[in-house]
């Protein structure tokens, strides 16, 4: 029997061996993507997430409603007309019987202090400005975190397919412990067999984990490819209605760089050189319209030091007198305005306060400039370790950990190794493999955020007094797959 064992162990082994190589090549993950259902690539994501933001609609109807204001202020008030009548006696009430009696029309116009209906309807043009930055600096920011998302899902994705391209091999490993053990052929024990189907449960279990990931990022996902039509009415797009099982694209982004030599040269700009990038971000563009609208805001209060003048005029129709002869009719017209003479705690004080909002608003610029140049710093030292790590894995420990398991196989089949040791190896170049695909999603997520900070440095040449500037065809552009 020994004997019979002895001559049949490579055999065994060898079958081994060869279904460690072959399963190596079987591509299990063809069954985990939905049939049928179109995958949902990473450039089409974000345009799908841009195209039913509501937030840009409601940004637009900001914009037309400051303009329209802006309009509107920039008239005179309405003048005020008045009829009454006057001087009417009381005994008769006879039109003709006392001279004063008569009838009154009048109108009064009111003319606004100084400029100030031209200096705030420049203030509401300029705020108006900023929407269109705003609405550029909302698209390439949905850009960010909708190619954040659907590269999370992506790296959940394919580290799944990578399992259940494994998952056949550890099941065809059990199989082979169980028939050796139990046909006492070779050296298989049952600790061979329990470690097998050990590694089997951890994989099924790591599956589980990974697919509840996956339905997070997938609810995360779904929120931004649903449009409301209106408060009650819901039009949910095509890959929202089955957004429960979606397939993404198998293929990894390759994001195109903005700023190439400010990303991945080793060379690192002093801050008021990268400021100069910065100051065409659109939301730096968008917060100096706010900044120059304050400055209307000084202009405003300003005139305040200015009278208001009113300008008044009435007309006075007077009866026949009791024998009948005509009356002369009655005309006054007057002027009045007020006397801005106690200014100290009124005037002085609407003026400090305008100007400390305007250097508040100053401030908020130098806090997001600050907040860029952080993440620059923070993002792209990050982005310059991964690489190193790329390299590391790609030149280095997954060749190593390859010729580890070549190795622990060749032993094995050749009664000098362990099987726990041919599944040890496996795993680890399973987790290897995982970790370079979390590494390269990195990678491409980093990039994301980088070109972002960079999203208004094509557009230098562009004036800050541009209306409507093109903004989602650079967000894509900058974002969007090769």
């Amino acid at each position: 029997m020994n004997k019979k064992g002895k001559k049949n162990t490579p055999c065994i082994k060898l079958c081994i061996g060869g279904l460690l190589i072959t399963a190596s090549f079987v591509n299990a993950a063809d069954n985990f993507y939905a049939k049928g259902n179109t995958p949902l690539t990473f450039k089409n994501a974000i345009k799908l997430a841009q195209a039913n933001d509501p937030w840009l609609s409601g940004n637009r109807h900001q914009q037309a409603a400051l303009e329209s204001m802006s309009t509107a202020v920039n008239t005179l008030p309405d003048p005020k007309v008045s009829i009454g009548f006057s001087g009417i006696p009381t005994d008769s009430f006879s039109f003709s019987q006392e001279g004063m009696t008569q009838t009154n029309i009048g109108i009064a116009q009111v003319l606004p202090r100084g400029n100030s209906l031209a200096i705030k309807s420049q203030q509401l043009k300029t705020q108006s400005e900023a929407f269109p930055y705003q609405r550029q600096d909302r698209e390439a920011q949905v850009a960010v975190t909708v190619g954040s998302l659907w590269l999370d899902a992506y790296g959940i994705q394919e580290s799944i397919a990578l399992i259940e391209k494994n998952r056949s091999l550890f099941e065809q490993l059990v199989d082979v412990a169980e028939v050796s053990y139990s046909s006492a052929l070779g050296k298989a024990r049952q600790q061979d067999v329990i470690r097998a189907q050990l590694e089997l449960t951890r994989l099924e279990n790591r599956l589980d984990k990974l697919a509840q990931q996956k339905n997070r990022y997938e609810g995360m996902l779904s929120q931004w490819f649903v449009n409301f039509s209106n408060e009650n009415n819901i039009i949910a797009s095509e890959k929202s209605q089955s957004f429960h099982n979606v397939t993404l694209s198998s293929e990894l982004p390759k994001i195109d760089v903005v700023n190439r030599e400010l990303v991945f040269e080793n060379k690192w700009l002093q801050p008021q050189e990268l400021v100069q990038y910065f100051y065409h971000h659109p939301a730096i563009i968008a917060v100096d319209k706010k900044v120059n609208a304050t400055k209307y805001g000084v202009k405003l209060a300003e005139q305040k030091y200015k009278p208001e003048w009113g300008i008044n005029a009435n007309y006075g129709y007077r009866g026949n007198d009791p024998m009948g002869n005509n009356r002369a009719d009655l005309f006054s017209i007057g002027v009045t305005f007020d006397l801005p003479i106690f200014t100290e705690n009124r005037q002085d004080k609407e003026v400090q306060s305008a100007i400390s909002d305007a250097e508040a608003v100053k401030v908020e610029k130098v806090l997001l400039l600050r907040q860029l140049l952080g993440n620059y710093s923070s993002t792209k030292g990050r982005l310059l370790k991964l690489k190193k790590s790329q390299h590391l894995y790609n030149t280095s420990l997954l060749p190593q950990l390859h010729e580890q398991a070549e190795a622990e196989l060749a032993a094995y089949t050749s009664d000098d190794g362990d099987f726990s040791d041919v599944v040890r190896s496996r795993i680890e170049v399973l987790n290897a493999e995982i970790d370079q695909l979390n590494l390269n999603v990195e990678e491409q997520k980093l990039l994301l955020a980088l070109n972002y900070l960079f999203v208004g440095s094509q557009q230098i040449a562009v004036s800050n007094n541009v209306k409507n500037p093109p903004s989602r065809n650079l967000t894509i552009a900058t974002v969007g797959e090769k």
